[in-house]
């Protein structure tokens, strides 16, 4: 256990920040797999910005890397320009 004051507040603003991510991310991955399951190409091309929206915010707070960030948009733009 911390022993010195701005040790104990690190370990809680680290708490907080990690639940938030946590909540980002989990977001994010739910938006990504609803985006895989439609079926409609409209409904798919009018709710891919806002999933790449979020895909870049991630990226920003370093919760996923840049390369995985570029990745996954790429996947998704083709997923929809396919359907």
């Amino acid at each position: 256990m911390a022993h010195h004051k701005s040790a104990l507040k690190r370990i809680r603003q680290d708490q907080k920040k990690r639940l938030r991510n946590r909540f980002y991310h989990k977001s994010t991955r739910t938006a990504i797999k609803k985006l895989r399951n439609m079926t409609e190409k409209e409904k798919a091309q009018a709710f891919l910005p806002s999933v790449i929206s979020m895909i870049d915010r991630l990226a920003k707070r370093n919760i996923i890397h840049n390369n995985k960030a570029s990745n996954l948009k790429s996947k998704l733009t083709k997923l929809v320009n396919s359907l």
